[in-house]
């Protein structure tokens, strides 16, 4: 039996296209229930092994969906979730529907995008006078944003934006202008991503 792997939840049209999918599959599409759809990939497993290489594919299939027929807005699904049957996974699109409805909403024309400030080794930072100035120009831009895990002690700000598209330029030149003021700090800026950092709907069980 051929089971089906889940990379997000879309709203409209169905989405298919060859690709370097999850498992050595070359092509994605899409099971329907209602407006709601699921993009898959055949997969022999419900319980995938999380290697390098398909985690890698993984994102970049929700990269492809975003772009794809002029770009599509996804609730992304984490690695991982795999269903046995259609008619299993068309239960679990009914009965998150609200869910994924408010999901969508929430998202629609966005990405996520992730700003990591790094301090030199040994240098001396102002915490706070950081935190503010890239908040005073970043959070007028972004919809949201939400903080992230401080997991080094040089890290003096590690946050995710929701953007609309649209204004993807104007937040880049702003990124842009922080390295500029900042000169001693060093900016990792990185995306766009499928905004997991801003949905949270469980799926239910792999089954």
């Amino acid at each position: 039996m051929t089971n089906r792997y889940v990379y997000g939840i879309v709203d409209g049209e169905p989405i298919e296209f060859e690709t370097d999918a999850v498992h050595g599959e070359e092509s994605v599409y899409t099971i329907s229930y209602r407006r709601l759809g699921a993009v898959v990939s055949d997969i022999e497993t419900t319980d995938p092994e999380e290697t390098d290489e398909d985690a890698q594919r993984h994102d970049d299939v929700l990269r492809e969906i975003m772009d794809h027929d002029g770009g599509r807005t996804i609730v992304p699904m984490q690695f991982g979730m795999a269903f046995e049957s259609d008619r299993a996974l068309k239960n679990v699109l009914r009965g998150a529907r609200p869910a994924f409805r408010r999901a969508i909403n929430d998202i629609e024309g966005r990405f996520e995008l992730g700003l990591k400030v790094v301090r030199d080794e040994d240098a001396t930072v102002d915490v706070d006078t950081v935190e503010a100035g890239v908040a005073d120009a970043l959070e007028p831009i972004a919809a949201q944003s939400v903080p992230n895990d401080l997991f080094s002690d040089r890290l003096v700000t590690n946050r995710s934006y929701l953007v609309d598209r649209d204004e993807r330029e104007t937040f880049d030149a702003a990124v842009a202008d922080l390295e500029e003021t900042y000169d001693d700090l060093t900016f990792r800026y990185t995306g766009p991503f499928a905004p997991y950092s801003f949905v949270d709907v469980e799926i239910g069980a792999q089954r």
